[in-house]
């Protein structure tokens, strides 16, 4: 599901037509590039692929001043019903990436299993900071989101919490992935 094209959807359903500077200075003000995967300067990108789809269109140009003419844009019908289905699945889809370091962690160096317990306690210790700094983030734009876009960034939270959690059943692991991996190599010789 694509994250942007939600968005303009959703933003030109419950705030009328806008432009794209309005749209990006909306996204801005919503900070939604603190809690969602939105590059807000991709907004631009994304409306004119929309446009090209027929799932927003042009329904004025505006212009003020000496700033150039702006296209003003609506959402189509098709456009209603995309929004509807991207509802739907943004609430009914699971979505999980794979890490990375399980597969590292399952594939180990031999010869490097004495630095293991200090790359895993490198790597916690950045994710504690990252936790941390998240907190201390929430807390600064509280103000500035509703209780559904609150709600919405405290999941960001508690995932990583559970990774919090999970470096620290790791690092708790640690000696033992080294004996078994030690045994495991010394079998296979």
């Amino acid at each position: 599901m694509s994250s942007i094209r939600f968005y303009i959807l959703a933003a030109l359903a419950e705030r009328g037509p806008m432009h794209g500077h309005a749209l990006v200075a909306l996204a801005e003000q919503e900070h939604v590039h603190e809690w969602t995967d939105i590059s807000v300067g991709g907004l631009y990108g994304a409306a004119r692929r929309l446009a090209r789809e027929g799932l927003i269109e042009a329904v004025r140009v505006e212009r003020q001043g000496n700033y150039p003419e702006r296209q003003v844009f609506g959402i189509t019908d098709a456009g209603r019903a995309a929004l509807r289905t991207l509802q739907r699945e943004g609430l009914a889809e699971l979505s999980w990436r794979h890490d990375p370091v399980d597969l590292a962690v399952s594939r180990l160096d031999p010869d490097a299993l004495d630095e293991l317990e200090e790359v895993v306690r490198a790597r916690r210790d950045r994710i504690a900071a990252v936790l941390e700094e998240t907190r201390r983030h929430r807390a600064r734009i509280r103000r500035y989101l509703t209780v559904a876009e609150w709600i919405a960034t405290q999941h960001g939270e508690r995932r990583l919490e559970a990774e919090l959690n999970w470096h620290d059943e790791l690092l708790a692991a640690v000696p033992d992935i080294i004996r078994d991996e030690r045994t495991r190599t010394k079998e296979q010789s």
